[in-house]
């Protein structure tokens, strides 16, 4: 378990449409922990570039990783991330143990919460209102349900258990769980 610190960084991460955002969001209202969410930055960067080329790519990282120090540096009580990751890309890899190392260099403790659920629960949350509110991007639902099932198909986007032995991961399928049920184990599992 995470010790009591002045400061954590939990990272959920999960295939899309898991709950990534609603379950951060539920997390930051029974701690003091601030949520930033993967699309601030990329819905921020997207009225400018398109998603995926090299220009997108590089402001998206700049932001994320401004915001990442000027939080471990400051007397906030730390953040709570979220992200797509596909555990079978080495350089996704390499990305969550850049946005680890930020932290862990200010001495600061780090928890991955993992999420998963049936892609049909999936498909169904990908259509809420308050998830195409929160990301524009979404809101052409035909694209965005296209996309979710190729990378259910391209990717692995959930980890195995034993896959990362250095880390701290707590897996927990949400498929029929409340934000606030989820919310309250991550805060239980890190003593948040």
């Amino acid at each position: 378990m995470l010790t009591k610190k002045s400061k954590d960084l939990i990272i959920i991460c999960g295939p899309p449409a898991v709950g990534k955002m609603t379950v951060g969001l539920a997390l930051a209202e029974i701690t003091e922990l601030k949520l930033f969410h993967n699309h601030m930055s990329l819905e921020l960067v997207n009225q400018f570039f398109d998603f995926g080329t090299p220009s997108f790519s590089r402001l998206d990282k700049i932001i994320r990783f401004s915001i990442f120090e000027e939080i471990a540096k400051s007397d906030l009580a730390g953040v709570i991330f979220t992200i797509v990751l596909a555990f079978d890309l080495k350089e996704d890899e390499d990305y969550l143990d850049e946005i680890i190392q930020v932290f862990e260099d200010c001495e600061l403790k780090v928890g991955i919460v993992d999420l998963s659920a049936d892609l049909a629960v999936r498909l169904q949350r990908n259509r809420q209102e308050d998830r195409i509110k929160a990301k524009p991007s979404k809101g052409d639902l035909e694209f965005s349900e296209k996309a979710l099932l190729s990378w259910e198909e391209e990717y692995r986007m959930n980890s195995e258990e034993g896959e990362f032995p250095n880390k701290q991961i707590l897996r927990i399928n949400n498929t029929n769980l409340s934000p606030e049920q989820v919310a309250q184990q991550i805060k239980d599992y890190f003593s948040l």
